[in-house]
């Protein structure tokens, strides 16, 4: 029987009946590897380099110094360590009456420092305020400091000056123009200041009583192996646990910078989306091309079958063919795949992190297990149905209807291609609402087509010219077909609108979340009385949208009544939180970049207290709706009531805050003011330069320059949307197979009747003319069921998936309908041309 199977396969291969679905099979898995190979590359990487933000692949955040156990047992497991200081002082300059002094935060480092990433350095201070220098693996040598540019003008001082620090007194030797590990923290909000940890105690700035950050990082001597980083923090974290540390705090990717882990997280979602439309349409061009297989073979099984062969014999023949073709159309599949992301790779060059990790074997298991899923998932119903043709199929031109074994399949098809899209995505819910979609579009597009036919009856009549009957004739006479077309064009083209105008737009959508025009300084501690001039400085120099938020200090003592202390907390981040003072804020609106997810926002009525808090920080203090805070800000008790949470989008840079009250409640709450704003580079630089202008006209503010953050934000972002542009381009290819198949699935019934119309005297042109109104019809259709079905999915992703804002636009539907009339035509035309060239007895006999 193998022997037999075998010559089968090479039979159906040199007739070209194989090769369609060889052909559908090897862009099904190619594309999915394709996309396998690329995200698990990709994804390694970006984590990897996003732990430049961190400067380690681990930072251990502690009040107290880190004991010296903890790094000998990092370098006992072979990882590299780096230890700094942080803290602010005032840094001054000049001598006698021209002293200046500037608020800086101080950052002492070793030798190492960072583990991660490199600091960028220049003695230019117009290329450091573009970000521009030499990168650099070094730390400054002891006696000197490096500075942030913003503070030179403050301290009326330069490069090569000098600045003290306590009683040491450094040179300035370079400028800093960017820091990977600097962080938005309000922490590192002033102008910074580093220089050797050696260094620290001749300042002699930190005591016993100093608020002192201390700081450890730890890294893997590879940045593609992070196993041994995450044995040492079960460790690390068992040690802490066993003797009770206090004021530790374990910072990863994952907590300690929540504006990067957004957009690593959208990232994600992105790459899951096109991992499910891969594997949709590729579910759906190989059970069209199984189908136009098992009908090409009718004949030949009922001739198998008159010739002894039995039921299970046929079976097994084709199943053993199916198989084979499997295996080499996924291993084929997978090889092209391979290639595919090499080229992806040269193609987007520098966007792409450098030394990205090498290929694991996981994708390519993954693209033939999935190749052999298709297989069984879509090809074995058509293949089950070609067991059961009769004999008398050779005399009478008639198919058995399918046996309740081979319908089951088709349930068995379906719970695989489930099964395949939550395999895919890895996230369950964009894969619940994605095969939602698509599985909710086939039911719709199967009724709307049902219901378009049993319309066409009344319309026959409506027009007397005969091209027009033969065409709505022609499109009842085969419901089913019919049908099966209109379905699968539609979904062909729906994954395509969603590749490409609707792809637009969530790719717009999530650019805006972390816009080129984001703020990129932040200016705090401004005074009451000094509000107004900042305002009209910063209008002045055209800084669009100018905001001032109130920023009060409030330390949180009281939750229902009850005290609230260090002990009333057992995670460490939660007692730290209740030790240490909340920035709140107060305003009438909520801001625009925040989303309510329970409650309702304050309507600020006088004599009631109410607030709304960040949900992940209620969440870990405990907090919820209806409960009441007491904060204490500078002696003045205020009790507010929980009405709303909130979620916070970190990847605007925007100001954020976690706890919000309304304005009637803090009238009398010692406030400043801070605000947050673009300057694009241009006016970053020389003299006129805006920073310095607020920093000498207002000695007491604070400018902060995250620009470098931003770029960071928009580096990762740039990657991934390079990423999805150029896999969406092996989808496109599924999807243009799946209208190839749809247009072609009832090609050779068309053929004989179009040879039989002939026959009968019809002549070429109302063959032709009833073509075109046919397939005008079934494609526009299809166009605008594919249009509804894609604006429809990109709403619900946009909306749940991805929370972005979302418009429906017009041009979809057009593109939709001109698109689908266009297609169905061209596939016509390409499929039928042959049968208007040549005489109706030879196509009948082809036929």
């Amino acid at each position: 029987m193998f022997l037999q199977s075998l010559r089968m396969t090479a039979r159906d291969w040199r007739a070209g009946e194989l090769r369609f679905l060889l052909v559908a099979l090897v862009v099904a898995v190619s594309a999915l590897s394709s996309v396998g190979f690329f995200i698990d590359r990709m994804r390694t990487g970006l984590e990897r380099d996003a732990h430049q933000l961190l400067g380690a692949d681990l930072l251990v955040n502690a009040d107290d110094p880190v004991p010296e156990r903890w790094r000998e047992e990092a370098r006992r497991r072979g990882l590299l360590v780096a230890d700094f200081t942080q803290f602010q002082s005032m840094a001054q300059a000049g001598e006698g009456e021209d002293t200046q002094a500037k608020l800086a935060a101080v950052k002492a480092v070793s030798n190492g420092y960072p583990l991660r990433g490199q600091l960028t350095i220049t003695t230019d201070t117009d290329a450091a305020s573009r970000a521009l220098g030499t990168k650099t693996t070094g730390i400054p040598e002891p006696g000197t400091v490096w500075v942030d540019a913003n503070l030179l003008p403050a301290l009326r001082t330069g490069v090569g000056g000098s600045i003290q620090l306590g009683e040491k007194t450094f040179r300035i030797a370079q400028l800093i123009a960017a820091e990977p590990d600097k962080g938005a923290g309000f922490a590192n909000f002033a102008p910074r200041v580093m220089l050797s940890l050696q260094d620290l105690p001749a300042t002699k700035l930190v005591d016993a009583f100093s608020r002192v950050a201390y700081r450890l990082q730890v890294a893997s001597p590879s940045k593609n192996e992070l196993a041994a980083v995450q044995a040492y923090e079960a460790w690390l974290r068992s040690d802490i646990k066993t003797g009770n540390v206090r004021g530790v705090r374990i910072e990863t990717l994952e907590n300690g910078r929540p504006e990067m882990r957004a957009t690593l997280d959208r990232a994600d979602s992105f790459l899951s989306l096109v991992g499910l439309l891969s594997a949709m349409l590729a579910a759906v061009a190989v059970a069209m091309a199984a189908r136009r297989f098992m009908q090409r073979h009718l004949d030949a099984c009922a001739m198998l079958r008159c010739l002894g062969m039995t039921q299970n014999q046929v079976g097994a023949m084709y199943l053993i063919e199916f198989t084979l073709v499997g295996l080499a159309g996924s291993l084929l599949g997978v090889l092209v795949g391979f290639g595919a992301h090499f080229i992806l790779i040269e193609l987007i060059g520098n966007l792409l992190p450098p030394d990205l990790p090498p290929v694991s074997p996981l994708p390519a298991l993954q693209g033939v297990a999935t190749g052999m899923l298709l297989l069984v998932g879509f090809a074995l119903p058509p293949v089950l149905q070609l067991r059961n043709v009769p004999h008398n199929r050779v005399i009478r031109r008639e198919a058995a209807a399918p046996q309740p074994l081979a319908l089951a399949t088709y349930g068995l098809g379906i719970g695989v291609f489930l099964a395949l899209l939550l395999w895919q995505a890895g996230d369950t819910k964009i894969a619940l609402m994605t095969a939602g979609g698509f599985l909710g579009g086939l039911a719709v597009f199967a009724f709307v087509a049902w219901l378009g036919l049993r319309g066409l009856r009344h319309l026959r009549g409506l027009f007397r010219h005969q091209a027009w009957r033969f065409a709505i004739t022609s499109l009842q006479r085969r419901p089913g077909a019919t049908v099966v077309q209109v379905v699968s064009l539609s979904l062909g083209l729906m994954a395509l609108l969603i590749l490409t105008v609707v792809r637009g737009d969530l790719m717009s959508a999530w650019r805006t979340a972390t816009p080129p025009d984001a703020p990129n300084r932040f200016i705090i501690n401004i005074q009451p009385e000094q509000a107004a001039g900042v305002e009209q400085q910063l209008r002045g120099a055209d800084v669009k949208n100018v905001v001032l938020y109130p920023m009060i200090r409030g330390r949180f003592t009281a939750l229902n009544g009850k005290p609230v202390t260090r002990d009333t907390y057992q995670d460490g981040e939660a007692r730290r939180m209740a030790e240490r003072e909340f920035n709140l804020s107060t305003m009438k609106d909520m801001p625009e970049t925040n989303e309510i997810v329970a409650g309702s926002w304050y309507k600020d009525a006088p004599g009631v207290a109410e607030a709304s808090v960040e949900q992940s920080l209620a969440t870990r203090l405990k907090l919820k709706l209806g409960d009441v805070m007491r904060f204490d800000m500078g002696g003045i008790p205020v009790e507010a009531k929980i009405t709303s949470l909130r979620k916070l989008e970190w990847g605007s840079m925007r100001a954020n805050f976690f706890v919000i009250i309304n304005p009637q409640a803090m009238v009398n709450a010692p406030k400043s003011y801070m605000t947050a704003f673009h300057l694009p580079n241009g006016a970053a630089m020389g003299n006129n330069d805006l920073t310095n202008t607020l920093s000498r006209n207002y000695p007491n503010l604070s400018v902060i320059d995250v620009s470098g953050i931003i770029r960071q934000l928009q580096d990762v972002l740039d990657q991934v949307v390079v990423a999805v542009e150029f896999l969406f381009t092996f989808t496109l290819a599924s999807g243009v197979l799946v209208l190839y198949a749809a247009l072609m699935g009832s090609q050779a019934e068309r053929t004989r009747e179009a040879g039989l119309l002939r026959a009968l005297g019809a002549t070429k042109g109302q063959l032709a003319q009833a073509q075109r109104i046919e397939f005008v019809l079934v494609g526009g259709l299809s166009g605008v069921l594919a249009a509804t079905g894609a604006a429809a999915m990109g709403w619900a992703l946009a909306e749940y998936a991805f929370k972005f804002a979302w418009r429906f636009e017009p041009q979809v539907w057009l593109a939709g309908v001109a698109v689908g009339a266009a297609c169905a035509l061209i596939g016509g035309w390409l499929g039928l041309r042959s049968v208007l060239r040549q005489p109706p007895l030879q196509t009948l006999r082809e036929a």
